[in-house]
């Protein structure tokens, strides 16, 4: 029975292209090394390494700088002890008005006083800006660094300037120490993801980046293991270039230092969008055309040339949907057919195929939903002049709560204005 179903999860027809079998990977020249799955094992107990990392970083490097940079781990004030309450709570944070005027009638309490306790209790659930703060300089520090790491790699490997490259000699290309170590750190790191996803800051994009990292971890497991590596690094690199701006522009909105903020969110967006939207789905040829008629569009808006601006745009929308929803789907059929003379000929796409490719569209999907988040943010600093609230921030916000104190106080106000004329 094992040796059915570990036959049937290793099946060559599906891992392999068909006219290559596992055994043709047994026995690699001399020198050279294949990727083989079990390789990949020793990232998981490595995840609980980077969880302590991440634990001492926290503790000795992140609450430091913060200090520093004077912030603290607010205290909120708790909310009078009731069992009636909590039990509400633990079901439902924001009740509605019906509710409301049920647990009035049942304690005997004002509904304007249950209302202050439900947002007292709301507050002291609320993650404070410390672990926020820790919490992305974590992350900013190990983008960048794997960054840098992948940079210095990739600049000297011959796909990084030819994707072409990435598919000759398919799938008999050797494993180098560069493209395991950066493939185990990223896997390890993803893994120390998932494992603190329900502990971390949670945000309204909690569902979105679970998929994400459930993507992530499957996309890196199997381009290792049927050896699509020198792809799966330059969709790795792509990703972490973005990445460092958004933890960057996140430290600087929790330091308070808001032009840095704005700074840091413009280049994450112009980043995100030619990392997540142009370089990751297509080749670079494919690309040029669309950069180059929305910089066209641009100039003439600066310009203000708003005929020859909207011209430009209507391109632009032309070529952004031939190229994102028309080539895109049939870039890597491209790839596996320009190849030309290589060792082992592959005769069309195979079913790890067609699994792969279906990952990355769920991941271009989700950089879709994330554009239009950023640009949503983009649109409102064009009227409010700053960076706007972020639309992913923690779910158990204060916001409707801080609005209402503001109406209650306006209300007061108005009232104490009122007894004084009188």
């Amino acid at each position: 029975m094992t040796s059915f179903l570990l036959s049937w999860v290793w099946s060559e027809r599906f891992w392999l292209p068909g006219n290559v079998t596992w055994a043709d990977l047994e026995h690699p020249p001399p020198g050279v090394e294949y990727p083989r799955a079990g390789h990949i094992m020793c990232a998981i107990p490595l995840a609980f390494g980077v969880l302590l990392l991440r634990f001492l970083f926290e503790r000795l490097v992140a609450k430091p700088c913060a200090r520093i940079l004077h912030i603290q781990a607010e205290v909120s004030r708790p909310p009078q002890s009731n069992v009636v309450l909590e039990k509400v709570y633990a079901s439902r944070t924001s009740p509605d008005e019906k509710q409301m005027d049920g647990l009035s009638k049942q304690l005997d309490w004002d509904v304007r006083k249950i209302q202050r306790w439900f947002r007292l209790r709301r507050n002291q659930d609320k993650p404070s800006v410390l672990k926020k703060f820790s919490e992305s300089m974590w992350r900013f520090t190990f983008y960048l660094g794997i960054f840098i790491y992948a940079i210095r790699y990739l600049w000297v490997s011959p796909w990084m300037w030819n994707t072409k490259e990435c598919w000759y000699n398919y799938p008999f290309q050797p494993l180098s120490p560069g493209q395991y170590n950066y493939y185990i750190a990223e896997l390890a790191f993803y893994w120390s993801l998932m494992l603190t996803q329900f502990t971390d800051v949670k945000r309204k994009d909690f569902n979105i980046m679970l998929a994400h990292h459930f993507t992530t971890i499957s996309l890196i497991t199997f381009s290792y293991c049927n050896n699509m590596l020198r792809a799966g690094t330059l969709v790795m690199c792509a990703h972490d270039a973005a990445d460092i701006f958004l933890e960057a522009g996140k430290l600087a909105n929790y330091a308070k230092c808001q032009r840095l903020c704005d700074t840091l969110f413009i280049v994450f967006s112009i980043v995100f969008f030619i990392t997540r939207l142009v370089i990751y789905p297509f080749c670079w040829d494919l690309h040029l055309h669309c950069i180059g008629e929305t910089r066209a569009a641009k100039l003439a808006n600066y310009a203000k040339c708003q005929r020859l601006c909207d011209t430009l745009f209507i391109v632009f929308s032309i070529v952004f949907f031939i190229t994102r929803l028309v080539i895109y789907p049939f870039c890597w059929d491209l790839h596996l057919h320009c190849v030309g003379e290589t060792r082992v000929r592959i005769v069309g796409p195979y079913r790890s195929w067609w699994l792969l490719n279906g990952l990355l569209l769920v991941l271009q999907v989700l950089h879709i939903i994330w554009f239009y988040l950023i640009a949503r943010i983009a649109i409102k600093a064009l009227f409010k002049g700053k960076v706007a609230k972020d639309d992913r921030s923690d779910i158990e916000s204060s916001s409707e709560d801080e609005a209402d104190a503001n109406r209650r106080s306006l209300r007061d106000s108005k009232d104490s204005g009122v007894n004084g004329r009188s």
